[in-house]
């Protein structure tokens, strides 16, 4: 939106992370090869899970929507950011840069949700395994996903709003890799302090509701594993939560840093190292840790394999 003494901005020049020819040339050829493997790896978990019978449960269910929610988190900015690379000046329109940001900000948040729903189902199987197959019944699971999901919209909605009811008439250099909110909100001439507060309440928000029901639920796993008297029992029932609690140290541990750290401690620049690894390298290594550190995918895919070559 633009004010009445303003020509209103209609495109944006992303200014990428770096200028320098020959690392442009780099990291392309870097960046691409982890989209491939981002979409070959995610592509694959989600082809798996619907394959494969032995993985049709609420766990591996939930796992090819963080699969799903990876590749439209990547898919939103990577390719641009590859385009970055090719050309002297990267332009995106208005609204594109409004589509970009609306992706990142829903399923960047539907992606809290979804590990939090994960560390719930495993409290579930843990806690109370006679009760499993009620307490995440078809309805529960999709009733979850759902508010994950929804959770996403609203909350890409308050920063899209707050976006819209700014005035862009200045200068109209993205200092990042893609349309990220705050380079966007400097870029804005309004008198409203909401479009600082409402977007970061928010997030914040998220975070902390789903990081509270994360810690709850592996504090309840971890007092039911202490009271089972095998070790191999123990080593078991752990094992079940190694992949998701990696997952969750990466993906809040990259958040914590993006957006609990003081500005004042890290630079712009690596505020844009951080955001590449929270949006192109996290949804390339949750693949590879869903798949390496867990038999039953790893079994999963060599019975698919063998099913293959049996009838090739």
């Amino acid at each position: 939106m633009s004010s009445n003494n303003c020509t209103a901005v209609t495109d944006f020049i992303i200014l990428g992370l770096t200028d320098d020819p020959i690392l442009c040339v780099i990291l392309f050829v870097i960046f691409l090869g982890v989209y491939v493997v981002t979409m070959v790896g995610n592509l694959s978990i989600i082809i798996l899970i619907k394959n494969s019978s032995q993985l049709h449960t609420p766990m591996y269910l939930f796992l090819s929507h963080l699969a799903f929610v990876d590749i439209l988190i990547s898919s939103s900015v990577t390719p641009f950011m590859l385009m970055n690379y090719l050309e002297d000046t990267t332009v995106i329109s208005f609204g594109g840069c409004l589509a970009q940001l609306c992706c990142g900000c829903t399923f960047g948040a539907s992606e809290c949700f979804l590990l939090a729903v994960m560390a719930y189902d495993r409290y579930v199987a843990i806690c109370s395994p006679l009760l499993y197959s009620t307490n995440m019944s078809t309805r529960v699971c999709t009733l979850l996903l759902t508010t994950s999901y929804l959770g996403g919209c609203i909350n890409s909605w308050t920063f899209i709003g707050c976006l819209l009811n700014r005035s862009f008439c200045g200068p109209n250099k993205i200092n990042h890799f893609f349309c990220d909110y705050s380079p966007l909100l400097k870029l804005s001439y309004s008198q409203d302090d909401l479009a600082e507060v409402l977007p970061a309440a928010s997030a914040a928000t998220i975070l902390m509701v789903t990081v509270l029901v994360i810690i709850i639920s592996y504090v309840y796993i971890l007092f039911s594993v202490l009271k089972i008297s095998s070790t191999k029992g123990r080593s078991k029932a752990f094992s079940t939560c190694t992949s998701h609690l990696t997952s969750v140290i990466l993906f809040y541990g990259t958040l914590t840093f993006i957006y609990a750290m003081p500005k004042s401690t890290y630079s712009t620049d690596q505020n844009k190292m951080v955001s590449v690894f929270y949006i192109v390298m996290i949804p390339m290594l949750n693949p590879l840790i869903y798949s390496l550190r867990n038999n039953e995918v790893k079994g999963a895919l060599r019975k698919l394999m063998n099913r293959k070559y049996f009838f090739s």
